[in-house]
This record gives structure tokens, sequence and C-alpha cells, in this order.
């Protein structure tokens, strides 16, 4: 939220200068903050607060016996994850350039422990269980995969965008960058994490588009991950099942399908206003999982057309202010970091009302700032107050 775009006085302090290529930590001692910025991101925040009550009294009474388990935690969440932005908004961007490396090969080590000695939920392995926090690698992957990304090309723009030397061009502007998305969606596909790797996969493209990688070889290469992922797609049990279900959700309602259905009826149910907020009755123990992946249907049921327009607006005002800020960005590293960050919210806005809608298989996207979790919360804070 360094939305201030001149050049503010710093103080700072080394910090580990030896694992940080000599850089400082430095903090701006003058410069503010982006002011339509923040008032977006709390006003999503503190919409999908009340909707993460909304949509799970009733499961919080039923398997908690207290109808405020869930908000209480996602409170707590919000506001640490707020405090984070605030700091990390903050902090002078020559440091997370400085830091894209370090925290890039540190998520790769994650990626490939997790699978090993991560905690299972649903039948995948995903995830570490840190206190309270469930911390999952794969979302602290779409983040430094932006950095490493955003340094590479800052770094090596001039040989990246070589069009009259082939061999720099294709090296440097396809090859390298592609390796380094490779490995993170590789090792994210060992966790069965389909979307996980569809984010990624899309993030990695659209930052190599911007930084001028020719378009030619780009949607050549990118082509044959295509038919990859669509392969591992049709030919793995766990993605061709939920395939099967997608095309024909009621043939499966009684199990894969019933998520899907149930959500689209509480969304047909809300109608132009919706039954009001609180009213919902679709969450009482039929629409799986209603504060998390499937928050959406329960807005829409609550209230109708015009509450997810509203909601859909934000996030468009939201992704809208913060391509307007790396556009004004004069550094290349800040400019790719701000697009990155701005396209994963975007894009993972768009698959989850995709899946809710049944417009695309049920792939377990969580919704921004609304959905039920203190760990892709926090991060998504820290990603605002970076932008």
């Amino acid at each position: 939220m360094n939305g201030k775009y001149g050049s503010p006085n710093r103080t700072s302090f080394s910090l580990w200068s030896v694992f940080f290529s000599g850089s400082e930590f430095k903090l701006r001692s003058r410069g503010g903050i982006d002011r339509m910025l923040l008032v977006l991101v709390l006003l999503l925040v503190c919409i999908g607060s009340v909707m993460v009550f909304s949509a799970s009294y009733a499961h919080a009474e039923a398997r908690f016996d207290d109808s405020t388990y869930f908000i209480k935690r996602q409170i707590i969440w919000a506001v640490s994850g707020v405090a984070v932005m605030i700091f990390t908004s903050l902090i002078d961007p020559s440091f997370y350039k400085a830091f894209a490396r370090l925290a890039y090969a540190a998520t790769l080590f994650l990626l490939l422990l997790v699978p090993f000695v991560g905690e299972e939920m649903g039948g995948a392995r995903r995830w570490f269980t840190i206190g309270p926090l469930n911390l999952q690698p794969s979302e602290l992957a779409k983040l430094t995969l932006v950095l490493m990304l955003a340094w590479y090309f800052s770094e090596h723009h001039k040989l990246a965008t070589d069009y009259q030397n082939r061999y720099n061009s294709l090296k440097y502007g396809i090859i390298l960058p592609l390796i380094m998305i490779g490995a993170t969606c590789g090792l994210v596909a060992l966790e069965k994490h389909l979307s996980g790797l569809i984010i990624l996969g899309t993030i990695g493209v659209v930052i190599m588009v911007i930084a001028g990688s020719q378009l030619r070889y780009l949607g050549a290469l990118t082509g044959v991950g295509v038919v990859g992922v669509a392969a591992m797609a049709l030919f793995t049990d766990y993605t061709k099942d939920r395939i099967t279900v997608w095309l024909d959700p009621e043939a499966y309602k009684l199990t894969g399908g019933w998520q899907t259905l149930q959500g689209l009826m509480a969304i047909g149910s809300g109608g132009f206003f919706g039954k009001g907020l609180g009213m919902g009755e679709l969450k009482h123990c039929y629409v799986s999982e209603p504060a998390n992946d499937m928050i959406f249907a329960i807005l829409c049921e609550e209230l109708g057309f015009v509450g997810a327009f509203v909601a859909m607006l934000l996030f468009a005002a939201l992704i809208f202010r913060g391509f307007t800020i790396a556009q004004k960005a004069s550094d290349p590293f800040e400019r790719l970091l701000c697009l990155g960050i701005n396209t994963k919210i975007a894009i993972q806005t768009l698959l989850n009302v995709a899946v809710v809608t049944n417009t695309i298989p049920n792939t377990g996207i969580s919704l921004p700032f609304f959905s039920y979790g203190g760990s892709s919360l926090i991060m998504l804070l820290f990603e605002v107050g970076i932008v």
C-alpha cells in the first residue's frame, strides 16, 4: 500500500546482510499509504467476516456447541492480518527484492517436505500445523514465485528482451523463468492440488508476458503445459472423478455432486435481493464448507444478486487500484511484484466464483478475504501491504 509514488526519506538498520546480498532492512520514515486501497481491503475484510459468522454459526453450534467458534478465530486472524499489512506497507521494497531468492528457495524446500511430514486433511497432505494455524506451503508459493520472477526479470530484462539474439531471448526470456515456474508447479502437483497448480502457472505466464517474453515461443510452450495439465486431470483418479461429477452433478447428488448442487440451489434461491443476512437456510448442514470454499453461495442466498454484485464490484475496484499502483511504479521489480500480486487475487476470485457456479470443476479454491482461514487471510493482507 505504498501508494505515494514519490521517493520518501528512509530510516534503515542492517539485518542479516550476508543473506540478503548486502542489502539493508529499511523502513520508510515518511510517505503514507494508498488510502483508497486501504479502504477497499478493509471493506472486504469486514464484509467477509460478517459473512463468515452468518455462514458458520449453524455448523459451529452443531459441531462445537458454540455458534461463535469460527468467527472468534476469524476476527483474531483479521486483526493480526491488518497489523501485518500495515507493517509490510512500511518496509522498503528493496528488502523484498533482496529477500526474493531466499524466500523462493525456502518455499521449494517446504513444498518438497510437506508430502512426507505434512498434515493430512480431506484426503490430501498439503499443510503444516503450527499451533492454531494450518500453514499451506502452496499459499506461500503464490507470493514467493511472484517475488522470484519479479527479481529475475528486473535483473535480466535486457537479456530476456534481446530479440535480435535468439539464444539470449530464449534462454533468459523463456527457458529459465519456465524452469522456475515448472519447479514450483511440479512440487504442488505432488500434493494433488490442481487449483494451486493452475493459479501458479497462470500467474507465472502473466508475469512473463508483462516482462516481455516472446509470445510465439511462450505460447507454444504454454500450450504444451496446458496439455500436460489436462492429461493429468483426465488420467488421474482424483481429478478425473471431479470432472465426471462436474459434467453431470445430479447423477452424483448424494456423493460428489452434493456440494455443487446445494451451492447452486443457494444461489438460485437468493433471487435479486436475497433472503436477508443470517436468514439463509442451506447453510444448515446442506451446503458443505459454507464458510470456506462455498461462502459465495451463502452470500448469494442471503444478499441476493445485489449483494453478490456489490462484492464483485469491491473486488474489481481493489484489483483495478492495485494495477494502477503498479503502472505508476518506476522500478521494474516493484511494478512486476504489484502486477503479480494483483493477478493472483484476480485469478483466485474468478476461479472461486466459477467453481461455486459450476462453470468449472470443483477444485477447492477459497474466496479472498471472505473464506474462513487464518494463514490464507494473513498471507493476503501481507501481500496487499506490499502493494
